[in-house]
């Protein structure tokens, strides 16, 4: 596959069979998710993978909760819309987040991003240096996980929301405190299909050499 048609067509699945995931292909997807570039070179990630159905479920209850907490949150924050089209495009998302968060623990493999707890903030004699949130340098991990999980043909979702609940999380997985949890991927094989999912329109989005200054697309 085409690495741009493969970032391209790497949409959250958020809906699996029940097929299972070979080891194989995981470990290939945890190779490709080490050559991500990190700050400072300090690779900070580990790697938790879950495929015990009884703590499968345990995660799927913890995120099953968290969701219902979240949903009731953010629905009420969400700003008319400006047409039939984009409203019927978030009531989908919405279906499918609803979808996993009833399912997550049913999906094959739960994988969990982990890292340390640190800051990457310095300091000198003019105040401290703010150069961004240490998940910067694991973030670029998930991503190479999720394409070359595409290149197999396995679908994963990222998700945050089980972070209302992460010392949930870290007891049934036995993880240390000193270890964050930036972020959990479900994996399967997805029971929808691959492609190219709409998104704003790049020249509303990209500015030239000075905010404002915006171009037709090419």
């Amino acid at each position: 596959m085409d690495l741009v048609e493969g970032i391209m067509t790497t949409r959250a699945m958020r809906r699996y069979s029940a097929d299972p995931v070979s080891e194989a292909d995981l470990i290939t997807c945890l190779r490709a998710a080490i050559q991500a570039p990190s700050g400072g070179n300090i690779q900070p990630w580990q790697f938790l993978v879950v495929t015990d159905g009884e703590k499968r479920a345990a995660l799927g209850d913890s995120y099953r909760r968290a969701y219902t907490r979240y949903e009731a949150a953010m629905l009420p924050t969400v700003p008319p819309f400006r047409n039939e089209a984009n409203k019927a495009s978030f009531e989908r998302t919405v279906a499918a987040s609803r979808h996993l968060s009833e399912h997550l623990g049913e999906a094959p493999v739960i994988l969990l991003f982990l890292m340390p707890s640190i800051t990457m903030t310095l300091a000198d004699e003019e105040g401290e240096l703010d150069v961004g949130t240490p998940y910067a340098s694991l973030y670029p991990a998930v991503q190479n996980f999720m394409l070359a999980a595409r290149s197999l043909g396995l679908g994963t979702a990222l998700t945050t929301v089980y972070r209302i609940y992460q010392d949930e999380v870290r007891a049934v997985c036995e993880i240390p405190d000193r270890f964050e949890i930036p972020a959990l991927v479900p994996v399967g094989h997805p029971t929808g299909r691959f492609g190219v999912a709409p998104r704003k329109p790049l020249e509303k989005l990209t500015h030239w050499n000075t905010f404002g200054n915006r171009r037709d697309s090419q």
